[in-house]
């Protein structure tokens, strides 16, 4: 086989994954348009546009050899897991709006999952009491309870992939138990030469990636109702918004608290590599 040969398979297989990243993502933005009724026009042109741009993104991102903008391209299944969860949220949400119009019993067994959940966590002042009561005044009950159902199905599937990815790095030792972790491939936006100690830049990063991740769920509504006041509110009544907003409401928290425990877990390797340099430059000493 010819040296050429040998160089177009790597590419040929590299292309090959981020096309296919890239009609995922795809999916992901146009899957509410493309499954739920009465979509208009202007708004299948809008999301249309959307889902090339994310394809785009995404083909561009993971095509190079080098990630520019997503961290952890390097060290799976972290981005795979993030992925996932917001699919299957977008994707569960999506089948419940669905069986307004045409019901199944798959849709059924989805939207009595997430009232039996949302009834558990809309207690006073938990985040899914907030979410249900940024509902407008105008929505009917059966709305309120389709927001309280949405936001209790989204709530425990991204507490489900964050307990598994803290489990992932606990027990499966992530990111380093098929190789070394690159660390400037991983994160391409941490700056080292910004100054300071990049073990304490790394834990300080992690603490406050943690503390909005548990903060975000009790902000986001807060925010919806001041905005409310403010300017013309976006309607939870409409399907597609208030899949995306519940969607983002939960991935986003999720998503920060996991990016601060895979930095706390990556200071804590820095950490340990330091202790046992300095271990053994005292016995060379010595």
């Amino acid at each position: 086989m010819s040296g050429r040969a040998k160089g177009a398979g790597p590419l040929i297989k590299r292309m090959v994954k981020a096309g296919a990243r890239a009609v995922l993502i795809a999916l992901l933005v146009a899957m509410p348009a493309l499954l739920l009724p009465q979509t208009t026009a202007d708004a299948t042109q809008m999301i249309a546009l959307l889902a090339l741009v994310g394809a785009l993104l995404t083909f561009v991102e993971y095509i190079g050899d080098y990630p520019s903008i997503i961290e952890f391209r390097d060290a799976p299944p972290f981005n795979r897991l993030r992925f996932l969860a917001l699919f299957a949220t977008v994707l569960i949400l999506t089948l419940i709006c669905r069986g307004e119009v045409y019901p199944s019993v798959l849709s059924q067994w989805l939207r009595e999952l997430g009232r039996g959940v949302g009834d558990v966590l809309d207690f006073p002042y938990s985040p899914v009491r907030l979410m249900v009561l940024s509902a407008s005044e105008e929505m009917s009950l059966e709305q309120v309870d389709l927001i309280r159902t949405h936001a209790g199905i989204a709530y425990l599937v991204s507490m489900m992939t964050l307990g598994l990815f803290v489990l992932i790095v606990r027990v499966l030792n992530w990111p380093i138990r098929k190789g070394a972790f690159n660390f400037w491939v991983n994160l391409p936006l941490f700056d080292p030469t910004a100054g300071g100690d990049v073990l304490r830049r790394l834990k300080r990063d992690a603490h406050v990636n943690v503390a909005l991740g548990f903060l975000l769920p009790f902000l986001i509504p807060a925010l919806m109702k001041l905005a409310a006041q403010a300017i013309e509110p976006m309607s939870l009544a409409d399907a597609q918004t208030l899949i995306w907003i519940t969607s983002a409401w939960a991935f986003l928290p999720a998503s920060l608290i996991m990016r601060g425990v895979a930095l706390m877990r990556i200071a804590e390797l820095i950490e340990e590599k330091r202790r046992r340099a300095y271990a053994q430059a005292d016995l060379q000493a010595a």
